[in-house]
């Protein structure tokens, strides 16, 4: 595990989960896993954080509070699927509100197994989203502007 180059704020959902990868999460915070030496803070507020993790099952209920979080949050952004139950479902994928795991809702980009999931492994989790939020920053930098210059220059001659 190696560190990462800037901080990576950090919003924290819980979609219906039996609160055993929550308590793992809260785990990661505390001084034995020190996620904070690692650049890791922890926001409430969508709009600063770079990365979610989502822990649970997505049910009828949960489903657009979740697209909700998703939308608000800045590009790049990463988001963590914390647990069974936030890959498939888990032990309540066949409950008749379940809809599944957080990919029925919105896109993901790293499952950390488990269930409930150790400490280690949901900090290996962030770190490589890590690595994939620097990657997303190195292409939003280099991407063409032309597209923005367009509009912007078009809107001049009205």
């Amino acid at each position: 595990m190696g560190g990462v180059e800037r901080s990576i704020w950090i919003v924290h959902y819980d979609a219906s989960s039996c609160n055993g990868c929550d308590i793992e999460v809260l785990a990661c915070l505390t001084p034995v896993y020190d996620a904070e030496r690692f650049g890791c803070i922890v926001t409430g507020d969508p709009k600063q954080a770079d990365l979610l993790l989502v822990t649970g099952g997505v049910n009828n209920r949960n489903v657009e509070v979740l697209k909700s979080i998703y939308g608000q949050m800045p590009e790049p952004r990463a988001v963590v699927a914390i647990g069974a139950c936030a890959y498939s479902g888990g032990v309540f994928s066949e409950c008749y509100n379940v809809c599944g795991g957080v990919a029925t809702a919105i896109p993901v980009d790293v499952y950390v197994p488990g269930c409930a999931a150790k400490p280690e492994s949901i900090l290996d989790g962030v770190l490589r989203a890590a690595a994939i939020l620097k990657e997303r920053r190195v292409a939003l930098r280099s991407a063409p502007r032309n597209a923005k210059k367009g509009s912007t220059e078009e809107g001049a001659r009205r």
